[in-house]
């Protein structure tokens, strides 16, 4: 990290508290030696005296340290003033915190106000807020000794650039590039042309008029292919006809790009030579000469800052990036051979850099030394995350088309099952021999309708029943459980608010979102340790971004699971919320865990955000929305409304009912058990399997019904559209919608019809004739 000072950049004092500290030193030093002197005990009068003698002589040091650097820069300084003293560009030399050491003429501002400083004082004149650009460009400067950057100013376009010439000395030169000739690059040797956004060339430099013949005006009379693709071989129309060389396009200002012809396998357009290699080291297109055998034996500048390292004698191209695929080594003998088609293809970083893309285009070329390759690299980076993020969400959408379907057939299924033993256990009491094994299937069909709830709940497809919720009371219900899951080795603390607020929230869908970050947290510590869960009230003053994801600013309840295990890289930590991605090894995880936890919190309206440090843990953060407290008796209403309809605590009346029920059904099992359950209550049913055979029904005017329980999902017209078209002339019936799709797949067309709500698949005998009842009466 740099040693600026970014938050005022202020010229430090350090060399005042360096001068104090030496004072100090000789102060107590002379005093050890004076209180050695008058002491009578010649051991203690002998330590003082060392004492001080050692402070002086530490103090003498610092003072000579100090004096040797002075000079150093002094030395510098004066260096830098004979060699850049002359140069109409501004330049400064400045030390690692800003502090401005010498400059030239033209650095100097207004001869009669005052000299600036430091260096954001000097470069306020061109940028508002010089400090970011200062920060970042003396990074990349430490990183790679030096760094540049054109930047749109106030003033016009302007080339910061800065090398490191000491351990703590830094150049900076300031270029006002707007107006520096158009042909910068005509000394490298390379044929360069400028064109305008519509095609006209603006510049010609000497090698290119003298390939061509004469100036052109306009890039249709040079080049056959339009437009040009940077990195790819393009036809040039020369004097002496037409030739195959290789196209490097850089952008410039206003739709201007600059246009390089590069060294290419046909030779006949600029001799690929050291001597060539060495002045395109300022060329502003990243290349790379690569040999046959993977070994990079040249770079320029540009590819070197865009890899983000220095490339050494011996660097392998594999060493740099990976293949998406196959090995890169594989693709160099394809080019070498002349097999390859169309050499481009997209590498990645390796190690942390595994989120940065480039794309490189190969072509082959012939030099004194041999046949080599020349390998011209675009950051794809920015375009791969778009990439990533569409196909992520293609996938998502994939996978929550196929769990809704699987879990509407499967719903259906399980409200049979489940409807038929119901019916079976009103005939049969604990007594019943058949009874235990009733119970048996009743509870493994439920137990199957949570498994089609989980699967559901990564593509945030599954219907929640959100209740009022205080965290504390289901962690102390939960904490049992979560004993057991993380096992003996293994110890697990809770730590709560005590006045921790309450959340609205599905009970059961939270506490699957509880067990998968513990049992995560339990395999990530293989040797135990322990799992700390911590809840706290959360207000956020101003909006927070991170992840991609923004959070508006407001009252939260924050849940923490914190583990002390082996941490999540940094190349895989953006990734884990994914669906079937997985950190374990083979037959360890299924990589549904995290992302449905990530499904279910979305689906509440918080969000869940991951931090990782490897060997020292992770912790995962829960933001749920604060429930806004309404009047007593509004609470307790609103509570019990949510209730599951199968909860203990509802009491369901087995009294008669009385009513009609047009029930509409194409799954003949689910329709058979409806029509069973509902005539046991007393209801008069009539039977419909599709919405075109209800419709017909109800032409009658003479038929009575009180209540329409209908699926939404069938074959021909839909429940909402039937239904929509049956209360045009019974506008005071009731309506029951069943499905074993979420009820948000259809929310927006349930909203539009009255007197309607939604019991999802699969449910029992007593969800079914309590909801009716409480429907009509």
């Amino acid at each position: 990290m740099s040693q600026l000072d970014f938050k005022s950049f202020r010229t430090p004092r350090r060399a005042l508290g360096e001068k104090g500290l030496v004072l100090v030193l000789v102060v107590l030093g002379t005093c050890g030696i004076g209180a050695g002197a008058v002491m009578g005990d010649w051991r203690i009068s002998l330590g003082l005296k060392l004492f001080g003698v050692t402070l002086l002589v530490f103090a003498l040091l610092k003072t000579g340290k100090q004096a040797l650097i002075i000079q150093r820069r002094k030395t510098l300084r004066q260096a830098v003033i004979k060699v850049v003293g002359p140069d109409m560009t501004p330049t400064i030399l400045a030390d690692g915190n800003g502090e401005i050491m010498s400059r030239n003429g033209a650095a100097r501002g207004d001869p009669d106000g005052a000299e600036p400083t430091s260096l954001a004082q000097a470069l306020t004149e061109y940028f508002a807020n010089p400090v970011a650009v200062l920060f970042r460009l003396q990074s990349r400067a430490q990183a790679t000794g030096s760094a540049r950057e054109d930047i749109v100013t106030r003033r016009g376009h302007v080339r910061v650039s800065v090398q490191l010439v000491d351990s703590d000395a830094y150049l900076w030169r300031i270029e006002d590039i707007a107006e520096r000739p158009v042909n910068r690059h005509d000394n490298t040797g390379l044929p360069m042309l400028t064109s305008g956004p519509t095609g006209t060339v603006l510049f010609m430099n000497e090698a290119f008029r003298r390939l061509v013949g004469s100036r052109a005006k306009s890039l249709d009379r040079v080049f056959k292919e339009l437009p040009l693709v940077s990195g790819r071989i393009h036809s040039v129309e020369t004097a002496d006809g037409p030739v195959q060389c290789m196209v490097a396009a850089v952008p410039g200002i206003g739709g201007r790009q600059e246009i390089y012809l590069l060294p290419g396998h046909h030779g006949g357009v600029v001799q690929p030579t050291a001597a060539s290699w060495d002045s395109i080291e300022e060329l502003p297109v990243p290349l790379l000469k690569i040999a046959g055998t993977g070994e990079v034996l040249a770079s320029n500048r540009e590819a070197r800052q865009l890899l983000g390292t220095g490339i050494e004698d011996g660097t392998r191209l594999s060493d740099l990036l990976e293949g998406l695929g196959r090995p890169i080594i594989d693709w160099l003998v394809e080019v070498m051979s002349g097999k390859a088609i169309g050499a481009r293809q997209f590498l990645r970083g390796k190690g942390e850099k595994q989120d940065f893309f480039v794309q490189v285009s190969l072509h082959t070329a012939d030099g004194p030394e041999g046949k080599y390759l020349i390998a011209v690299l675009n950051d794809m980076t920015e375009f791969k995350s778009l990439e990533r993020q569409f196909v992520q969400s293609q996938k998502m959408q994939a996978i929550g088309q196929l769990a809704g379907g699987v879990a509407h057939d499967f719903n259906n299924l399980l409200t049979a099952i489940s409807g038929h033993c119901d019916l079976l256990l009103l005939r049969h009491d604990q007594g019943d021999p058949d009874y235990s094994d009733l119970i048996q299937i009743h509870q493994n069909a439920n137990r199957a309708a949570s498994f089609v709830g989980q699967l559901l709940a990564f593509s945030r497809k599954q219907t929640l029943s959100p209740e009022v919720l205080d965290l504390r009371d289901t962690l102390a219900d939960l904490t049992h459980l979560l004993n057991r899951l993380v096992g003996e080795k293994v110890r697990l603390t809770l730590n709560h608010d005590p006045a921790l607020r309450s959340i609205w929230a599905d009970k059961r869908q939270l506490e699957q979102v509880l067990m998968n970050l513990v049992v995560n947290a339990r395999d990530a510590m293989p040797g135990g340790g322990e799992v700390r869960i911590e809840t706290s009230n959360l207000t956020l003053r101003a909006p927070i971004e991170r992840d991609r994801a923004k959070v508006a600013a407001g009252d939260y309840v924050l849940l923490r699971v914190i583990d002390e295990g082996h941490g999540i890289p940094p190349e895989k930590i953006n990734k884990i919320f994914e669906p079937f991605y997985t950190t374990k090894r083979v037959g360890e995880g299924t990589g549904l865990g995290l992302s449905t936890a990530y499904g279910i919190v979305k689906q509440t309206g918080g969000f869940i955000f991951a931090d990782s440090e490897v060997g020292i843990g992770s912790v995962f953060s829960v933001y749920i929305p604060r429930h806004e407290v309404r009047t007593p008796q509004g609470a307790i209403a609103q509570a019990t409304a949510a209730l599951p309809k199968s909860d203990p605590a509802v009491r369901i009346s087995y009294e008669q009912g009385d009513g009609v029920v047009l029930l509409v059904e194409d799954e003949a099992p689910v329709r058979a058990f409806a029509s069973r359950a509902l005539r046991l209550r007393g209801y008069t049913v009539l039977e419909a399997d599709s919405a075109e055979t209800a419709l017909v029904m109800l032409q009658d005017p003479d038929l009575r019904v009180d209540l329409f329980l209908t699926d939404v999902i069938m074959p021909g017209k839909d429940g909402p559209t039937w239904v929509r078209e049956a209360l045009k002339a019974r506008p005071n019936t009731k309506v029951v919608f069943v499905s074993g799709y979420a009820e948000d797949a259809f929310g927006e067309q349930q909203a539009a019809i009255p007197n309607s709500i939604f019991l999802p698949k699969p449910f029992s005998l007593n969800d079914l004739t309590l909801t009716v009842q409480r429907q009509l009466h």
